[in-house]
């Protein structure tokens, strides 16, 4: 038997886009029932173990099941992807990450603060002008603050949320890694992001199937 290889999963292992198109012709389900059959695979033949925390399964297959997944493949699932609560109280994290996680939301929250300035002046200022023009209420809102608050919400998500952990599923996900001493597959870039601060090995959702099918490749 070879050595024991570890992974813990992002709900985004299975569900990124790209993956969906290598592997599954567009179709989610297609790709989420080969997935499971190549780490079933893998885990009898090179004794991979593939990992989720609970509540980060909890979060796929509430995913699944808005896509209507067939029973079979959701059996795969419960089968061969192992559920496992990091140990929150004993897992040790660098205090220096701790800090820099700090300070990232702190500068996240004040370019936050100065998209909402920007995004009133701008919505304020075309507002006057429209109602110099003699335009009534409903058309300034129908031009101007849905188009506004449609602007906002984009640049404000991108602002605070991109490249960064923003759930407890993506924080338990690298928990149960580090406790692990496992890589992390994802399509995520805030779990990218951290995991490489913390040391710890991370696998693209897209790459982790090529590479299980390399292994498998070699020992057949």
């Amino acid at each position: 038997m070879l050595a024991k290889q570890r992974f813990v999963l992002d709900t985004t292992a299975f569900t990124d886009t790209q993956l969906r198109d290598d592997y599954g012709e567009g179709n989610l389900l297609k790709t989420v029932d080969m997935l499971m059959d190549l780490i079933a695979k893998s885990r009898i033949k090179l004794n991979i173990s593939c990992h989720m925390p609970p509540i980060t399964y909890k979060e796929f297959s509430d995913y699944m099941a808005r896509y209507e997944c067939p029973d079979k493949t959701m059996v795969k699932a419960e089968t061969w992807i192992v559920k496992k609560t990091p140990n929150r109280y004993d897992t040790k994290i660098p205090s220096e990450i701790f800090y820099e996680y700090v300070q990232d939301m702190r500068e996240r929250m004040n370019k936050g603060m100065r998209i909402s300035e920007s995004s009133i002046w701008e919505a304020a200022v075309e507002s006057l002008v429209l109602m110099s023009r003699g335009e009534n209420k409903a058309d300034i809102e129908a031009k101007v603050l849905g188009k506004a608050i449609t602007d906002f919400r984009k640049r404000y998500r991108a602002a605070l949320r991109k490249g960064t952990l923003d759930s407890a599923p993506d924080l338990d996900v690298l928990l149960l890694a580090k406790e692990l001493g496992a890589g992390v597959v994802a399509a995520d870039e805030g779990i990218k992001v951290w995991a490489e601060r913390l040391g710890l090995r991370f696998l693209s959702a897209k790459s982790f199937p090529k590479m299980m099918e390399e292994y498998l490749q070699h020992y057949d």
